[in-house]
């Protein structure tokens, strides 16, 4: 919902207001029954306060690569968001989107070990079995059925918690006071290179690691482009875009993880009128032939902090 990253929402948002009591309510029950299971590897958990758009499975990919890189086998937790299917599973690059989830999926074809399933806490246990020494729970800081070593806090630095309401009338999930609960944290701010929102500070209490989003696709310069997507906060791709130098001759977007259909893909390809049609990766997994769709990649750069990182890394490892 675009009306919740504004400062001021819409006056008919506001009956929305009313039911975020019944969210909170729901949150900290869940968290009250919940009893977290501990494994015997260390686990990291990327989550944020809000609903989509921080940037969490760039940072997840950046720091399984960095884990592999100092020698350790990790693997990623994912319940998989849009799978059509309930049984567990260990995500392949040549998996369907169905059956895998399209962020596993991207990660997968990134090179890493991801497994996805409705229960993370049984995952965690056949990751282990299967030769895993450190776990990245993705979208786990409101997941409590497993024990965490540190919580890594993904927060747009631009725009950290939209209008600064619960859900349903606003972006977050749960408010910031709840990070008391956090026994080792980190917080990760992507978007770096914008202008920094000063509620950022409200995230003081732990060290942080900033960072920059760096995009490929530079051939896209002075070539006229049709956007699309189905992401959280589409707005921010079409920034991302306008940055290469590409004329943007118009835009489509879709609900966050929609599923392309042949039926999505011969209309935008009659809207573009000749223009290219460009997406995101997590998009493009999510097309059965993308033909000569481009995707834009990001890969995720850190510019300060990367001595906090590694501090708590070696912390917990």
């Amino acid at each position: 919902m675009n009306f919740w990253w504004r400062a001021e929402p819409p006056a008919w948002s506001a009956p929305l207001q009313a039911l975020v009591p019944l969210w909170a309510a729901g949150t900290a029950v869940h968290r009250a029954v919940s009893r977290p299971l501990k494994v015997r590897v260390p686990v990291i958990s990327i989550g944020n306060l809000t609903v989509g758009g921080a940037g969490k499975t760039p940072v997840t990919l950046h720091l399984a690569q960095r884990l592999a890189a100092r020698g350790r086998r990790p693997a990623v937790l994912s319940r998989g968001y849009g799978r059509r299917s309930r049984e567990p599973l260990e995500v392949t690059p040549e998996a369907i989107v169905e059956a895998a989830g399209d962020e596993p999926l991207w990660l997968a074809r990134q090179g890493c070990t991801v497994l996805v399933g409705p229960r993370r806490a049984a995952l965690a246990q056949l990751a282990v079995q299967r030769g895993a020494d450190v776990l990245l729970l993705d979208d786990g800081l409101q997941h409590h059925a497993l024990a965490r070593d540190l919580d890594v806090i993904v927060a747009d630095a631009s725009n950290p918690f939209g209008n600064g309401r619960l859900l349903p009338a606003g972006p977050l999930r749960e408010p910031v006071s709840a990070l008391r609960r956090v026994a080792l944290g980190l917080v990760w701010l992507t978007r770096c290179d914008r202008p920094r929102d000063p509620r950022t500070s409200e995230l003081s209490a732990f060290p942080a690691v900033e960072s920059v989003y760096e995009p490929g696709a530079a051939h896209l310069r002075g070539k006229r482009v049709f956007l699309f997507a189905g992401i959280a906060r589409p707005g921010t791709f079409a920034d991302t875009v306008r940055g290469l130098g590409a004329e943007i001759a118009g835009t489509q977007w879709f609900r966050d993880h929609h599923l392309f259909t042949a039926a999505d893909l011969a209309a935008l390809r009659q809207r573009a009128a000749g223009a290219l049609l460009v997406t995101t990766e997590k998009d493009l997994v999510r097309i059965a032939d993308p033909g000569e769709i481009i995707a834009v990649p990001l890969r995720m750069r850190i510019v300060r902090g990367e001595d906090a990182l590694d501090r708590a890394l070696e912390e917990i490892l």
